[in-house]
């Protein structure tokens, strides 16, 4: 199910984070061209978050509360592993070091995506099967 504006969010990600792989941008004010695509980069990725977003629960929104969630029980783990994966291609990317294939901040980006995802799962699976959960 499509949710409304999620596809066009999507869409202007997916360009604006592409460009960012290109040597085209403005030097923009501040006479950078390389600092305008990581800018460009950044906007990209927010929109793909917001798109992911408003896919996911149906409503835009920045922060995935557990009470979004339909079933946090079973799939933190699923958010574990997504950051997990993150975290590990971060280590693959600096290991192969690309020459200049991925741009110079994807690492650390990835890197920060991958532990904020691995960070949310554990909390989610902390208050709802470990430790802090208050049902039981």
């Amino acid at each position: 199910m499509e949710r409304k504006g999620t596809a066009g969010l999507l869409v202007a990600g997916l360009v604006l984070v592409a460009q960012s792989f290109t040597t085209m941008a403005p030097a923009g004010p501040w006479d950078s061209p390389s600092f305008t695509r990581g800018a460009f980069g950044l906007v990209g990725l927010v929109l793909i978050y917001l798109a992911w977003f408003n896919h996911t629960f149906g409503k835009m929104g920045v922060a995935p509360t557990v009470n979004r969630w339909k079933t946090p029980e079973t799939t933190w783990l699923n958010v574990v592993v997504f950051g997990l994966v993150c975290l590990i291609l971060t280590r693959i990317i600096r290991w192969m070091d690309t020459g200049g294939v991925v741009p110079e901040p994807g690492g650390l980006l990835l890197g920060l995506i991958g532990f904020l995802a691995l960070m949310n799962g554990l909390y989610v699976w902390l208050i709802t099967n470990g430790p802090l959960n208050e049902e039981e």
